[in-house]
Order: C-alpha cells, then structure tokens, then sequence
C-alpha cells in the first residue's frame, strides 16, 4: 500500500498538481512535509514554468519561417 500511495503523490505531481491540493488528498496536517517528502520529483517544474512564461510573452509562437513551412506554403 506505501508504494501505491507514494506512486499516486507522484502521478498527481507530474499532471501538475499542487503540493496543498495533494498535502491534503494524503492526510498530511503540513503541506511542508508533503513538499519535503516529494520534493525529488519536481524538478519538472522548471520545464513546465519556462513553458509559461515563454507562452505569456508570445515566445511559443513558432516564426514566420516555421509556420509557413507547416502550412505547406514553403516552395523552396
């Protein structure tokens, strides 16, 4: 069963929930301890936040190139 809940906290972890949210889907009284429990499978989130910000300020936006080429419109 310890397995199966520790693969849960990650699963949860991994789709992007929070550690509160998941603090309380354990029973845990301090979100601290959860963080400090699962902390080694976060560092996705540093991926995740570059994703943001860059989706914020418009640099997911594939250039002029990239989105005609896509388009089939390249005749190169």
């Amino acid at each position: 069963m310890h397995v199966l809940r520790h693969t849960y906290a990650s699963v949860l972890l991994d789709a992007g929930e929070s550690i509160k949210a998941l603090s309380a889907y354990l029973g845990h009284a301090d979100p601290g301890f959860t963080l400090r429990t699962y902390t080694h499978l976060l560092p996705a989130s540093e991926d995740r936040i570059r994703r943001a910000i860059d989706k914020a300020l418009g640099g997911d936006q594939p250039s002029a190139d990239a989105r005609q080429a896509l388009d089939g419109l390249d005749t190169a």
